[in-house]
């Protein structure tokens, strides 16, 4: 018999939103949808990862260009990957999820902070709150 997770088995919202970039990032340099990418992991992602894959997937046109108009000086090819799924998660988050928008910020800049460039967190930062502003 198999035993229902408890809420200490489970994952933070903070540990999914970094599955999630996990995730994300796979499927960038596999050339995988994120859907395509889920499909050949051996255990489902926890279910608020799962949510922002998938918010992220239903947006994702819309939110490329919203972080094209905001970054100006800075093509999306241009940005470290790891900015670049961080800010889409955090844009998708934001459109799609009831989440309150400033531990959207926080936690998308505590991800670049830690798993990207040392100039990230504040480039992060200074793209998702401009594009609080716009979306509010």
């Amino acid at each position: 018999m198999s035993k229902k997770p408890t809420n200490s088995m489970r994952a933070t919202r903070r540990e999914a939103r970094e599955q999630a970039l996990e995730f994300a990032y796979e499927a960038h340099t596999r050339g995988l949808s994120v859907a395509e990418m889920v499909a050949t992991l051996a255990f489902p992602p926890e279910e608020f990862a799962i949510q922002l894959l998938t918010a992220l997937e239903e947006v994702r046109t819309e939110v490329d260009e919203i972080i094209t108009a905001t970054a100006t000086g800075w093509p999306l090819s241009r940005m470290p990957v790891i900015d670049l799924l961080v800010l889409r998660l955090g844009v998708a988050e934001m459109m799609q999820l009831n989440t309150p928008r400033g531990v959207i910020l926080s936690e998308a800049v505590d991800l670049a902070s830690r798993f990207s460039t040392d100039e990230s967190g504040r480039f992060v930062n200074g793209v998702l709150a401009a594009i609080d502003r716009k979306l509010a």
